[in-house]
């Protein structure tokens, strides 16, 4: 493994254990050359999968990539990394297990509407913004309506009970 801050060829692995559920393992790394420490996990790969792009581009399909953009829609949010790390495990067990190599983005983006629908109806406004492309305002209402015909309004408000009912304010 590389060392991350030198390039060194020659790190040294220190601590090894199991992280999620033993789906993966973390090992904690030292670069001799330069002193440097870093983290690395191992993950099973069932299969390489390639994503064909909207542009008709093919890139491999990069793990790091699907939890940052699932980080971004989840920033500032109330929400479990825990939980964040096993949603995005769980979309790539299912891109693995669905037998094809080559896969459309959308289908990713399918999976993560619908996982983030579940974990935050914020988080999920903010990717839809983006998964679909929003023009304008009434994207977002349109969005919005969905949810609250398909949500209780207090499972939208945090789980609290009342706390998604507007005050009932007397003039």
């Amino acid at each position: 493994m590389r060392c991350p801050y030198c390039s060194g060829e020659n790190t040294q692995v220190k601590d090894s254990r199991p992280t999620e559920e033993n789906a993966a393992i973390r090992r904690r790394r030292i670069c001799p050359d330069c002193g440097g420490r870093f983290t690395t996990f191992e993950r099973v790969q069932l299969r390489e999968l390639t994503i064909i792009k909207r542009s008709g581009r093919r890139v491999p399909f990069d793990r790091d990539k699907l939890a940052r953009s699932i980080e971004v829609a989840l920033r500032k949010r109330p929400v479990d990394p825990d939980r964040v790390e096993r949603m995005i495990s769980g979309i790539a067990r299912q891109l693995e297990s669905m037998g094809e190599s080559e896969l459309p983005s959308s289908v990713i983006g399918g999976f993560v509407m619908e996982a983030l629908r579940g974990l935050d109806a914020v988080a999920y406004v903010r990717f839809a913004s983006v998964y679909r492309d929003f023009r304008e305002a009434a994207d977002f209402q349109e969005v919005l309506g969905e949810i609250a015909a398909a949500t209780p309004v207090d499972a939208v408000a945090g789980g609290e009970p009342g706390a998604g009912r507007p005050l009932d304010r007397k003039h």
